[in-house]
């Protein structure tokens, strides 16, 4: 049998564009358009591709048979943060978008974009934020109320902050910094979830390039809102007699996961993942020696929890490369992002 053919230089480059494009929850639209084109350009024949009503992307692609049809999501929003308060000091409040902790993005860049798409860059700061003047800094906390972005325009008051057009509500995009080391590391913020749509891309050119298509059709979702929960809870197009969730593993004291793997995923805060999609991910990875590590996720949820919770009747598994530090400024290897491509190529292509 033809093998699928793995170009993970191509894989991190896409990964690389996508990092650097900003989708924190509830802005898509540069995000879902940059995964579209990328799609379409790989020309697959009998893949189509359509938004859904909540402006998630999704891919169905034919297969051998239709009988028992499939399932492919990863989430393309990340973390990121909205204007709550334009402050009497011209700086800004901010709401999460996402759970994290504040330390992870303090001295941060960001970017604001207003609704009609002027932007500004920033700064995550707490306040009276200079170690000369505030001896409390130290131990002061770290929340909303003691945490403001600082603009990098000239304003001292609200008034001038909303000449300038910024207004509650508006997003902040928190700079990726992304750079990819000659030692094959991947460093970014974001790679929660974007290194699994890289994934998925990854393995849709890999089985194009050696002329193959999946086992069974295929319905692919590149959900927009999983940070907040409900990513995958819509958007399917019929019912799936499978589901393969695809998000980063959560590495860390206790876990298996590593940067160099891909995890098999077998329980979260959830739940248990399905026993039968389990071993069958298992057998794929043994048949087609793929080195994965099992695991449980202790404070965690994906959208394979959020089909389910919606109704969805798939079996539903969760697999994903090892991602260190995550919700702050993330880390993980080219190793582990190509044996993820690889099983989900291998996953595709199977009974």
């Amino acid at each position: 049998m033809t093998q699928p053919n793995l170009n993970i230089d191509a894989t991190v480059e896409f990964l690389v564009g996508l990092l650097n494009t900003p989708s924190p929850t509830g802005y898509h639209i540069e995000a879902i358009d940059y995964v579209r084109r990328a799609f379409e350009a790989l020309q697959i024949p009998g893949l189509s591709i359509h938004l859904t009503g909540k402006g998630a992307l999704m891919a169905i692609w034919s297969g051998e048979r239709d009988d028992q049809p499939r399932g492919v999501t990863a989430h393309v929003d990340t973390l990121g943060l909205m204007v709550k308060d334009i402050k009497s000091n011209g700086r800004l409040k901010t709401t999460q978008l996402g759970n994290f902790m504040w330390t992870a993005v303090e001295f941060e860049g960001v970017t604001i974009r207003t609704h009609d798409n002027r932007r500004y860059r920033g700064t995550v700061l707490p306040t009276n934020p200079s170690t000369h003047v505030n001896d409390k800094l130290r131990t002061m906390i770290r929340d909303a109320d003691n945490m403001e972005v600082r603009i990098d325009a000239r304003t001292t008051n609200a008034f001038e902050t909303r000449a300038l057009g910024i207004e509650v509500g508006d997003f902040v995009f928190l700079d990726p910094r992304v750079e990819v080391t000659d030692t094959g590391f991947i460093r970014s913020r974001h790679l929660d979830d974007k290194i699994c749509v890289a994934s998925i891309y990854g393995a849709m050119r890999a089985l194009r390039d050696a002329g193959l298509r999946p086992l069974q059709e295929t319905h692919i979702l590149i959900a927009n809102y999983e940070e907040v929960g409900h990513g995958g809870a819509s958007g399917w197009t019929k019912p799936l007699a499978e589901l393969l969730a695809v998000d980063m593993a959560a590495m860390g004291d206790g876990q298996t996961s590593d940067e160099f793997s891909c995890t098999i995923c077998v329980k979260d805060s959830s739940g248990p993942y399905h026993f039968e999609m389990n071993n069958k991910l298992r057998a794929l990875a043994k048949a087609h020696n793929i080195p994965v590590k099992i695991d449980i996720y202790p404070f965690y949820g994906s959208d394979g929890s959020a089909y389910w919770r919606a109704g969805g009747d798939a079996i539903v598994g969760l697999i994903g490369p090892g991602v260190e530090a995550s919700h702050a400024y993330e880390r993980s290897h080219k190793d582990g992002l190509r044996d993820t491509v690889h099983l989900i190529a291998r996953y595709l292509l199977g009974e």
